[in-house]
């Protein structure tokens, strides 16, 4: 009796001391637990990521040399392209654009003090003729567009691996339903199959047939989960057990 009693007691005081941290003040307790730590979290990863986003915007704002005939302020017509490109941004454009310093000048070791000269003789006629374009461009929905001088190197990448990234991008645009047609239909002949390889051909068969509709063919996807792989090799039928 005297340790049933004792249980009691201290189920009691565990319970009064719960209740009790319940009902702390919010000073001793944080009442936000866990959002507010969540939200610096997120806060510390996007200050570290800002930089770098606005470091790829100015570079996209960018106004490059090979925008222009070298050595001249004549826009080219990838120039004029890109300029109405930037003009017509959603949901608006951003009125600040930055031009690369002109680095297709002649350098005359003679002369060495002529190219600054000269570079800056370029740049202001760079700035007038692409606020010229971007004012005819924007005619009747004016935008105070404003060219800023930088001077960075141009961001590039190798052909080979632009290629790469260019042409997969692109297949990802006929759909995925062939493809996983059939390697579903290759799958289930796997498993149906006793470690024949006749079995597998079956299954890649009437996975393929399945996709492209043929009489017989189709019949590789249905039975392929009850352990066969039947398909059309177009002189007869393949049957793999």
């Amino acid at each position: 009796m005297k340790g049933f009693v004792n249980t009691i007691a201290i189920a009691l005081c565990c319970a009064a001391a719960s209740q009790a941290v319940g009902g702390l003040p919010d000073k001793c307790v944080d009442p936000c637990y866990p959002m507010r730590y969540g939200f610096m979290a997120r806060q510390a990863v996007n200050a570290a990521m800002a930089p770098q986003v606005l470091n790829g915007h100015v570079l996209d704002q960018t106004v490059w040399n090979y925008y222009f005939e070298p050595g001249t302020d004549k826009l080219t017509t990838g120039g004029l392209e890109r300029l109405a490109y930037l003009a017509r941004r959603r949901p608006c454009p951003d009125p600040v654009l930055y031009l690369q310093t002109a680095q297709d000048l002649v350098y005359d070791q003679l002369a060495p003090e002529l190219l600054a000269q000269n570079r800056q003789i370029l740049d202001g006629r760079r700035i007038a003729a692409v606020q010229a374009y971007l004012t005819a461009q924007t005619a009747g929905r004016p935008v105070p567009f404003q060219v800023v001088i930088h001077d960075p190197s141009e961001p590039s990448l190798a052909s080979s691996a632009a290629n790469n990234i260019m042409s997969q991008n692109y297949f990802r645009f006929m759909g995925g339903n062939f493809t996983m047609g059939g390697m579903s239909g290759m799958g289930m002949g796997g498993m149906g199959m006793g470690g024949t390889s006749m079995g597998g051909m079956g299954g890649m068969s009437g996975g393929m047939g399945g996709m492209s509709g043929g009489m017989g063919m189709g019949m590789g996807m249905g039975m392929g989960g009850m352990g066969m792989g039947t398909g059309s090799t177009g002189g007869g039928n393949v049957t793999g057990r």
